[in-house]
């Protein structure tokens, strides 16, 4: 049960579950162990389950037509990642999720949480809850990426998420501000030396 305590807390930031109702919710996450470089969703395989990151870092991404990577997400302790278009449709997925680190998440599959959902209109509002943050964050990144420079972008993310900042591979970072690595090299270097 220690090991579900982070998702018990974050679900109850979000909705209010009774003692009975919290059990038989996470009674269908299962844990998994996933090491550094381990793929938890590929394309053409539909994606099976919802991940909530327990510990560690994963990044989402797809590979363009001329082999250039595109990071769509990052995810870090007490953060969900998916294919989510794959998996809520359960279609063959279009992205790479990938272990960033060794890691530890919570599972749920797709047959598990649509039962939970007809099940309860508690266990569908927490989904749905979820579905809207992760829309609205969808949003906020897209007028961000159509309204800022780079170097505007770079900066939000970094005061936003400074310790994301720091643990995933700058390359991946650059790609999900639609940057190259160069430019963002030549971004970290003006800001250190203007704090210095």
């Amino acid at each position: 049960m220690d090991s579900f305590q982070p998702l018990i807390n974050h679900i109850s930031k979000k909705i209010s579950f009774t003692e009975d109702e919290m059990k038989e919710f996470i009674s269908h996450f299962k844990v998994t162990k996933i090491k550094k470089r381990q793929f938890i969703i590929q394309p053409d395989f539909i994606p099976k389950y919802r991940n909530y990151v327990l510990k560690g870092a994963f990044r989402a991404y797809v590979i363009a037509d001329e082999g250039e990577e595109h990071t769509i997400q990052f995810a870090v302790e007490d953060w969900w990642i998916s294919d989510y278009n794959a998996y809520i449709l359960q279609k063959p997925a279009s992205m790479f999720v990938m272990a960033l680190e060794d890691s530890i998440i919570l599972q749920i599959d797709y047959e598990s949480e649509q039962n939970l959902k007809a099940a309860h209109h508690k266990y569908e509002t927490f989904f749905r809850i979820m579905a809207e943050s992760s829309v609205a964050a969808m949003q906020r990144r897209l007028i961000s990426n159509l309204t800022k420079t780079a170097e505007e972008r770079y900066q939000e993310f970094e005061e936003k998420y400074p310790s994301i900042a720091q643990r995933v591979p700058q390359y991946a970072l650059a790609s999900f501000l639609g940057m190259t690595t160069q430019y963002m090299s030549k971004l970290r270097n003006i800001r250190v030396s203007k704090k210095s």
